[in-house]
Formats: C-alpha cells, structure tokens, sequence
C-alpha cells in the first residue's frame, strides 16, 4: 500500500490546495512518491546519527525536526496527513507520541501507520533477541514493541481516541524474511507460531492502518 497514492487520493478531496505532510520515522525508510501532489513535507524523527544521516539525504522533505518524540516540534493541527512508518515499535512512550500525531492533524485529515505487529511470530522474536543477534538479520534500532505496536492494540487505540479506521491490512516485510537467511527465518517463525497455539501470527508481520481524524470532535466510532 503506498502511502504516496494515498496522499495523492487526499489531495483530490481538496483541488487546487496544498497539503501538509507530517512523516515521522523520517530516519529510515524510502522517500514519498507524491507523483507531483502540490504538498510540504516536514519529518521527524529522533536524533540518532543513522536516522540523522538519512533524513539530511532525503529528497521529499521540504523541513526536518530531530530530537524526542515527547517534545520535538508538531504544530497542532498543522497536517492534513500524519505519515508513521516503523517507528511506533522502537520507540518508547508510544502511545504519548502518537497523541502527539493525532493532535498535529486537522479535522478530516488522515493517519497513515505501518508498525511491525508485536502479536506476530517475527515481531515476537524480534523483541527477545539479543540486539546483537538483530543486527545480523538486518534489524538495527531498537525493538520496544509497547502494547500498541499491534494491529488489536492500534485498533483499540483508534476507538478510545475516536478515530476511524478507514482501511486494516496485514503484510510480510520484515527484513530478516527478505535476506539470505529467510529460509531459516521462516522455520523458526513457524515453530514460534506454532508454540503459542495460534496466538502469535505466523503469517503477516507488518500491520497498516488508514485512519482518519473526525472532523465533528464529537465523533465516535459505536
């Protein structure tokens, strides 16, 4: 799901004004392909020298913003889509930084997140392995994994917040699946799944969410 078409399908319910886009996890990930939506991009992101490096090279943003979550800068209702890309699991006080996200978001805009689900087999494993051993499967920043990094916590999340969720789909990205070591990957994930019976995916790893920011406060979701 590219998060690129989605802001593009944004911007169509609004011709002829440009957006405000917040990426945060703007340290790490590919740029956004806006096919030449009119928009300002701004990131966020912590202030580590990885994230710090990639950010300064990435061509999408017209501004960026590095330091701790809990305080680096996001205008109050300054966006019209918030975009949060696989930073919700290596971050602590997650649920406190995505409060931070919402209320950077207009009425009606759009809180685009992708977040390695905790509830996975791999998410499971990613967050009791040794950082060492991590890192030799491709996995480099830190696996936090709070209780919201997963589809059932983002869900509830959204409804105690108010917010509806417009489109849920699960996807298999995670690194070490991709690498040369995949194959051994997938047997162990399989024995992890299996070991919990059937409370830890096997499958998906990767959980996105397409929310969407009332624009009546009063709105909730029955």
């Amino acid at each position: 799901m590219s998060f690129g078409k989605i802001i593009g399908e944004r911007a169509a319910e609004s011709p002829g004004k440009p957006l405000d886009v917040l990426v945060a996890g703007c340290g790490r990930g590919e740029p956004l392909d806006l096919g030449g939506v009119d928009c300002r991009v701004t990131g966020v992101d912590e202030d580590r020298p990885a994230l710090r490096s990639h950010t300064t090279r990435r061509p999408d943003l017209h501004a960026y913003a590095l330091g701790d979550l809990r305080s680096v800068p996001m205008t109050p209702r300054g966006f019209d889509v918030v975009c949060v890309e696989f930073l919700l699991e290596r971050v602590q006080y997650a649920e406190l930084i995505l409060d931070r996200m919402v209320n950077s978001l207009r009425p009606g805009g759009l809180l685009l997140l992708r977040v390695r689900d905790r509830e996975s087999a791999y998410g499971f494993v990613d967050r009791n392995l040794p950082d060492w051993v991590r890192r030799r499967f491709g996995e480099t920043l830190p696996a936090v994994y709070e209780p919201v990094c997963s589809r059932e916590g983002l869900r509830a999340y959204c409804l105690m917040r108010g917010l509806m969720i417009a489109e849920d789909r699960g996807d298999t990205t995670g690194p070490a699946r991709l690498g040369p070591r995949r194959k051994l990957v997938e047997t162990v994930l399989r024995a992890v799944a299996s070991a919990s019976r059937g409370r830890l995916e096997p499958v998906y790893d990767e959980v996105t969410l397409i929310v969407r920011r009332p624009r009546n406060h009063f709105a909730r979701i029955i």
